[in-house]
């Protein structure tokens, strides 16, 4: 049975991403659009508490410095960044304000995600925000971040941010307006797609370049989002890509056929599983279709036995991907050993550890509370 989207009007708690290119289409911020985004929003905040994840501040940066273009240089990208930022979220304080909301500025880089502690301090610091009717306005900390640190793009840190709260809709607002057949810039024939099942290679592959590239004032483009949808829905949350136009979010909240719609698959992941979803992985670990069976099906942990090929270089605690022996991922976890100790034992029994190592930690290679199947 096809999905009835007035379930959509059951959401309490939405993550709206809002990016450069809907706020900046021609290079700089329209402010006329700027502001019917913002009654958008409110109207939607009525018996919600929604999040917004904005773009933004390097355009506005690039425009407030007098910069001919995006600069690529990454110390004058952190000026724009910094230039930026100030005056965006003035901006938002200035539109919510006259309508009776208080916002609030939070700024984020991955590593906040990955550092467990760290993660716990942002979500709950969100959550008081949340109970007191604040609007929470995210960015990523684009002053500080260098590339170890960076979620990539903005659509990554609205699908975490999904994660951290634990939100019950990601909306993704684009000038693309959803997900067709084929780049409608092009082909006047291509059809936009109501409803994805499940975000796939195939889908992805209708993103492809050229649609999938970043407009001259955004990084991310199509592929970006249904990555972030994909990341989303794996975590049993769905996910709109829709346009950002004014008055688009109140037609989606009323259960109108608008942008695309990708379906949640499964159960919703418990909190922590979810923290390992947002996290980089650091190396590989490729296993035989027995252990593969006993960590999916059975709900085992990962014993080195079942462990013929570990790639990359991570050590205790690390996150890791786990894959068939076709390279193909289906779970992550934390890594029990480093990436030299598992080379050690791999394809080995559990009794066999600590005669190879010296010592033994634990019996397994990823413990089965430490893991995750995606």
């Amino acid at each position: 049975m096809p999905f009835d989207r007035t379930l959509l009007m059951r959401c309490r708690r939405p993550v709206i991403k809002i990016g450069s290119a809907v706020l900046a289409a021609k290079g700089s911020l329209d402010r006329a659009r700027f502001a019917a985004l913002c009654d958008d929003v409110f109207a939607v905040c009525a018996g919600r508490r929604p999040l917004v994840v904005t773009s933004g501040a390097v355009a506005l940066g690039v425009e407030r410095l007098g910069l001919k273009s995006r600069p690529r240089e990454m110390a004058l990208k952190q000026a724009a960044a910094a230039a930026g930022q100030s005056l965006l979220m003035r901006l938002y304080d200035d539109h919510f304000e006259q309508r009776g909301v208080h916002c609030a500025q939070v700024l984020l880089t991955h590593a906040d995600i990955t550092n467990r502690g760290r993660y716990l301090n942002a979500r709950r610091a969100l959550g008081a925000l949340l109970e007191r009717g604040v609007l929470p306005v995210i960015n990523e900390n684009d002053t500080v971040s260098v590339e170890e640190i960076k979620f990539g793009d903005n659509d990554s840190l609205a699908a975490m941010v999904v994660d951290l709260v634990e939100a019950d809709l990601l909306v993704i607002l684009t000038d693309a307006g959803g997900v067709f057949t084929a780049d409608p810039r092009k082909d006047k024939k291509a059809q936009r797609i109501s409803v994805i099942d499940r975000v796939t290679p195939a889908v992805e592959a209708l993103a492809g370049s050229p649609f999938s590239a970043g407009s001259a004032v955004g990084t991310g483009g199509m592929i970006t989002k249904l990555r972030a949808a994909r990341r989303a829905t794996e975590a049993g949350v769905p996910c709109a890509i829709v346009a950002g136009e004014p008055l688009m979010l109140q037609r989606l909240f009323a259960g109108e056929d608008v942008g695309t719609l990708v379906l949640p698959q499964g159960e919703r992941r418990t909190l922590r599983q979810r923290w390992m979803l947002d996290l980089k992985t650091r190396g590989e670990l490729r296993v035989d279709d027995g252990a593969r069976e006993a960590v999916v099906a059975g709900k085992k942990s990962l014993l080195p036995s079942g462990v013929r090929e570990v790639m990359g270089s991570f050590s205790s605690g690390d996150p890791v991907e786990i894959s068939g022996l076709d390279g193909c991922a289906f779970a992550r976890g934390l890594a029990v050993y480093g990436a030299d100790e598992v080379r050690r034992i791999a394809g080995r029994k559990s009794s066999d550890i600590e005669t190879q190592l010296g010592y033994r930690l634990l019996d397994c290679v990823v413990h089965r509370d430490d893991l995750v199947v995606t």
